[in-house]
Formats: C-alpha cells, sequence, structure tokens
C-alpha cells in the first residue's frame, strides 16, 4: 500500500503571510513518507535549519540529502547542515548519517562570472567524507514510491535555453559551457497520481514531468511543486509550458522560487496556481 507523504517547505523565497519565518532566494524542502525522511536541497545559509526548528522538525533524523543540481541557492546551506551534524556527533545527540544522492555533475565547479563559481561550497571528495555519497545520472529510488529521477531528457525545444555566462569545470580540467546536466528533482507516487518535486527546473518544468511519467509508468500528475525557472521566459516557452500543464488536468500547483509573478498570473489561467512559501505544508 502506498505510504501518505507530508511536504514541508524549509526554504523559499517568499514565508507564508501571518508567520515568522526566514525567506532566501532559495529552497529546502522536507519530505516525510513512510518511516522516510528526504530533505531535498539545502538553500543558500542556514535558514533551513532555523525555519525547521520553529517548525518543530528535527533534522538529524534525515534518511537521504537530496540536491537538485550544485547550484548556490540549492547546495550552499550543505555547509550548515555538516556542522549541525558534527555537533550532535561532538555532544553525543543521536543522529543519522543520511546518504546524499544527486548527479554525478552536482559538485563540478560551475564558474559564472563575474562569480568565480556559483556551485557547491562542499567538494564530492568532501561530500563523501561527511554523508554516504550516492551519485547517479540514473533513476535512484529512494522508496518504493519516492524516486530521484537522475539526468531529463530535453524533448521539448521550446524550454531549451542557451547558457549564457554558465561554465562547468570538467574532472580533466576542461571548462565547457554549463547545460546545467545534473538538474534533477523527485516524483512520489500516491493512491491519486504523481506528485513532482522539482528544484529549479532547468531542464524545464515540461520535460521533467514528461520523465516522471515514463519513469514511475504513471500518466497522472496531481500536484508539482518547486522552482519552474520561469523569470522572464520567451513567449514560446509560457505558451508551450502553459498548454502543456493545463492538458494535465493537475489539481494544484504549488509554483515558487524562481518562478516569477508575471509567470504565476499567466499560469493561472491554464491551471490551478496556489500560495506557496516557507511554512507550506501538504498531505497526499
Amino acid at each position: 500500500m502506498t505510504a501518505r507523504v507530508s511536504l514541508s517547505v524549509l526554504v523559499d523565497n517568499n514565508t507564508l503571510i501571518d508567520r515568522y519565518f526566514l525567506g532566501e532566494p532559495g529552497l529546502s524542502i522536507l519530505i516525510e513518507t513512510g518511516d522516510r525522511r528526504i530533505l531535498f536541497d539545502t538553500g543558500y545559509s542556514d535558514a533551513f535549519i532555523r525555519n525547521a526548528e520553529t517548525m518543530g522538525i528535527d533534522l538529524l533524523d534525515l534518511d537521504y540529502v537530496v540536491l537538485s543540481h550544485g547550484h548556490l541557492d540549492h547546495t550552499w546551506g550543505l555547509v550548515h547542515l555538516v556542522q549541525k551534524l558534527a555537533g550532535a556527533e561532538i555532544h553525543s545527540l543521536s543522529h543519522k548519517k543520511p546518504v546524499l544522492v544527486a548527479h554525478p555533475y552536482c559538485f563540478y565547479p560551475k564558474p559564472s562570472p563575474p562569480l568565480p563559481n556559483i556551485g557547491s561550497l562542499i567538494p564530492e571528495e568532501e561530500a563523501g567524507r561527511q554523508f554516504s555519497l550516492s551519485l547517479s545520472a540514473k533513476p535512484f529510488w529512494l522508496t518504493p514510491d519516492l524516486v530521484f529521477l537522475g539526468e531529463i531528457p530535453r524533448r521539448f525545444g521550446f524550454e531549451h535555453t542557451a547558457p549564457g555566462k554558465r561554465r562547468i569545470v570538467m574532472p580533466d580540467g576542461q571548462v565547457e559551457q554549463d547545460q546545467l546536466l545534473d538538474d534533477s528533482a523527485l516524483a512520489c507516487r500516491t493512491p491519486e497520481g504523481l506528485v513532482i518535486i522539482t528544484g529549479c527546473s532547468h531542464a524545464g518544468i515540461c520535460n521533467i514531468t514528461e520523465y516522471a511519467q515514463e519513469v514511475c509508468g504513471e500518466r497522472r500528475i496531481i500536484d508539482i511543486i518547486g522552482g519552474f525557472h520561469l523569470l522572464k521566459p520567451s513567449p514560446e516557452q509560457m505558451k508551450g509550458t502553459c498548454t502543456y500543464l493545463r492538458d494535465l488536468a493537475l489539481k494544484a500547483v504549488h509554483a515558487c522560487h524562481c518562478t516569477s509573478l508575471s509567470s504565476k498570473i499567466i499560469l493561472a489561467e491554464f491551471c490551478p496556481i496556489l500560495e506557496t512559501g516557507v511554512g507550506t505544508n501538504i498531505e497526499w
């Protein structure tokens, strides 16, 4: 039987209006299903830890830490999680050593002038010391119903965006344009259909959804939550995205983080956009 799923937003650009949480341009979400607890992204700072404490959420009892991709607004909080786990070890507090799941390119340096690196502050070698590391470009099942999608096939031309100044340093030292192949997402099977949880959707929210349906063998999508990377989309991308999401007949869409207000307003004409921010809790 499919377990119930609970999701709590620990970091987002916005916070719920009537609550006193910290917001920042980043994302972090806690997912609980069955007896598993998964932290999806860590935001930019320690805000996810401070918000979790306010919500009464224990981050010492994590089974997995999943990184959607290597950018600073999703990985720089990892330093603070390492500090929190180290403190628990020093003071003999009960805690787990989570498995860290990400795409193999997640920890590669990512120069983006004028910034020398917008990638993870923790290199792969150190991440392997602090966590049990599982890097995979293929789908990786965290539970029987929750999967890390790995590398997303790029199928919709309207979602292709040029890398601009973004670069990635490969293990041999070669500097290449960063096509953000490490951008991934989670998909969770529920009795009503799939819930898709995204970081930034650099791979394209339609590409992600299409691949999630394929990996999970399920066409029904009930909710998508996370960043849609619709900051200044082209008219072609906006039109294609709206048409695609409309045809999914979604029950809810929790677009947040890197989704502009103007994009949300347009999306709301095609699918049920709901308010999302730090403190949002959803159950399926």
